[in-house]
């Protein structure tokens, strides 16, 4: 189906207002994540508290560079620590996270940053692919720093629906990938915010 110019203007405005809603969660559960609860495990394998943030911070420069459609340093690497986090205090990372995620969300709120290709980590794939797979990184991690230290997050239903219709669209490269563990079942009642958590191999139960 092609839309009209009308329509597809405030379709592109409805997914940059929910990639923005997915990183306004993912730095306010940073920002309220307690630093003595940086080792604790997450329901990401192999990950603590600590990797989840940094990878949520190595997310945010990703998209940051991406819609922005700024050079890419091959050197970059999310190993250990996050670029823009070399040298910083657990206490400061909230603040670096914050000011690189706005600068993420800026570069999406621009109309063109939806339009043609974009690199991801300095490989090619359609820009709208690339603002609807960051949507579903920055919630569903975000959910993984919450439920890790004890807490829950709210998804509104419009970015819960908007989170699972980008895990599923690359959940089977996600699996070949080994990035995504194999499906958790769920009700077929379940609310999407949980499929789209199950559908990426996280377990809506999980606790630590």
């Amino acid at each position: 189906m092609q839309y009209g110019r009308g329509a597809a203007a405030e379709a592109v405005s409805m997914h940059a207002d929910f990639l923005r809603q997915s990183i306004d969660l993912a730095v306010a559960t940073i920002r309220d994540t307690d630093t003595a609860r940086f080792d604790d495990p997450s329901p990401c394998a192999d990950y603590a508290v600590r990797d989840v943030v940094n990878h949520l911070a190595f997310g945010f420069l990703l998209a940051h560079r991406s819609g922005a459609r700024e050079p890419w340093d091959p050197s970059w690497t999310a190993a250990d620590r996050t670029p823009y986090l070399v040298g910083l205090p657990a206490d400061k990372w909230a603040a670096a996270c914050a000011d690189e995620a706005e600068a993420a969300a800026r570069a999406w709120a621009d109309p063109a940053a939806w339009e043609g290709d974009a690199e991801m980590g300095g490989a090619a794939m359609p820009a709208a692919a690339v603002g609807s797979m960051m949507t579903a990184e920055f919630a569903v991690h975000s959910w993984d720093l919450a439920v890790a230290t004890g807490r829950t997050v709210d998804v509104p239903d419009g970015l819960a629906r908007a989170v699972l219709d980008g895990v599923l669209a690359i959940a089977p490269s996600g699996r070949e990938g080994g990035w995504f563990a194999a499906e958790v079942a769920l009700p077929a009642d379940a609310p999407p915010f949980p499929r789209a958590l199950a559908a990426s191999g996280r377990d809506p139960r999980w606790t630590p």
